[in-house]
């Protein structure tokens, strides 16, 4: 039950740009530092600024050259692996204060904990555990967090993105009854959680555009426009939301995928783009092998350059028998390419692939024409690969293709999410 339970979250401020001050002797709190890889266009999106920026009216996720030329800052290559090493000792300093049963790590910078059984044990309230937490982190590595305390998780988070920010302690407290009172009239809507602005923009249409206004809007409408996300819209709109964090860690998917996508540096011509396609597919083979998955199905989707408002090109493949062959896999994919991308003349921009209906391989079922000996080897040379690029990097063994003029398989190697890993 989620009744009568209380949710800390915290976020890590500005958390890549207050890293890179920290292990500069800066801070971030008064130093104008943007993190963004000089070798990209200007462009290219800030992964991160410091507060001192946005102070200045300065968006988070703005654009290089949408900072003003007046502002003069620090650029920072984004160190994506580094990032992740200190998101990890963070945790280890929750886990000093709670188990990790009842930590819910939901990004690299921020986490839900379920505080509700240790209150009396340390006979304090959740604010002043919150502040001991905030405070351990800050001695520790620098970063300075803020933190929600809510009846449940959704609150939690409110507190934390809209309320914290108004607090000296940068601490905010919500239950329904003050999230109705304080937060119905809110503007704009895209403060609160799982709301975009095509949402934002739907709602408007029918002149809501407050907390309060969803929570009096007829539910038919709602389901009508939204169809089953209305259900989380309208319990989030009242301040309820019924999953716990037990819920969370019990959840096992029905279905399971590994995905992989990508937007190209530069508008990519048909044949350059089969390329990318054909070692993403590649890539993913091998974290299958990895794994010890298998998949029965593929599915590609093609973005186009923006200029030439093509609609994308999206389509799925299903394979003769669950499988990560690398062989068996390209080949069907390159197909699927082909088949899909009727704009050979078009230039294409954004990547997405997805193996779907992934699970464990528990034995090998061969197609009825294959060669078992060859499959063996094929499986040999495979792992032989992951065992060269583990111990030697994921460079240190590659493909022809990889080789080849527009292949990006070297660059994202170096990549984590899209973005320098700093190794």
């Amino acid at each position: 039950m989620a009744d009568n339970r209380i949710y800390l979250c915290i976020d890590l401020k500005s958390f890549y740009a207050s890293v890179e001050c920290v292990d500069r002797g800066l801070d971030p709190m008064t130093v104008n530092l943007v993190v963004a890889d000089p070798e990209r266009s200007e462009k290219t999106i800030c992964l991160a600024i410091t507060p001192a920026m946005k102070k200045l009216g300065i968006p988070n996720r703005c654009r290089v050259f949408q900072i003003p030329p007046h502002v003069k800052y620090i650029m920072a290559p984004p160190r994506m692996q580094h990032y992740i090493d200190v998101s990890a000792d963070i945790y280890g300093i929750y886990l000093k204060y709670l188990s990790k049963e009842d930590i819910h790590v939901y990004s690299i910078d921020e986490a839900f904990m379920d505080v509700t059984d240790y209150l009396a044990m340390y006979g304090m309230s959740a604010r002043e555990l919150g502040n001991i937490i905030m405070k351990d982190v800050l001695t520790s590595t620098g970063i300075t967090g803020s933190c929600g305390i809510g009846t449940n998780l959704y609150l939690a988070k409110i507190a934390m993105d809209i309320t914290a920010k108004h607090s000296e302690d940068h601490i905010g407290f919500l239950d329904e009854e003050s999230y109705r009172r304080t937060l119905w009239n809110h503007r704009p809507l895209t403060d609160f959680w799982r709301i975009g602005t095509g949402t934002m923009n739907r709602l408007q249409q029918y002149g809501v555009y407050t907390m309060g206004g969803v929570a009096q809007m007829d539910e038919d409408i709602l389901y009508k426009e939204f169809g089953v996300d209305a259900e989380l819209l309208i319990d989030h709109a009242w301040g309820r939301e019924p999953v716990t964090i037990a819920d969370i860690k019990s959840y096992k998917p029905s279905t399971n995928c590994l995905t992989s996508g990508q937007v190209l540096g530069c508008d990519y011509e048909y044949d350059k783009a089969k390329l990318v396609v054909k070692e993403m597919a590649d890539m993913l083979c091998l974290d299958l092998v990895e794994k010890g998955l298998v998949t029965k199905s593929v599915t590609l989707y093609i973005g186009y350059a923006n200029f030439q408002k093509l609609e994308s090109s999206k389509g799925t493949v299903n394979l003769q028998s669950k499988t990560n062959s690398a062989r068996v896999i390209l080949s069907r994919v390159e197909q699927l390419y082909e088949r899909i991308v009727t704009h050979k003349g078009a230039l294409i921009h954004r990547i997405n692939i997805s193996f779907n209906n992934v699970t464990e391989e528990d034995y090998i079922q061969y197609e009825l024409f294959s060669d078992p000996k060859e499959r063996e080897k094929e499986r040999s040379i495979q792992r032989a690969m992951l065992d060269i690029k583990k111990r030697y990097g994921k460079n240190a063994i590659l493909r022809g293709m990889n080789l080849e003029e527009g292949a990006t398989a070297i660059e994202r190697n170096h990549q984590i999410g899209g973005h320098r890993s700093g190794e």
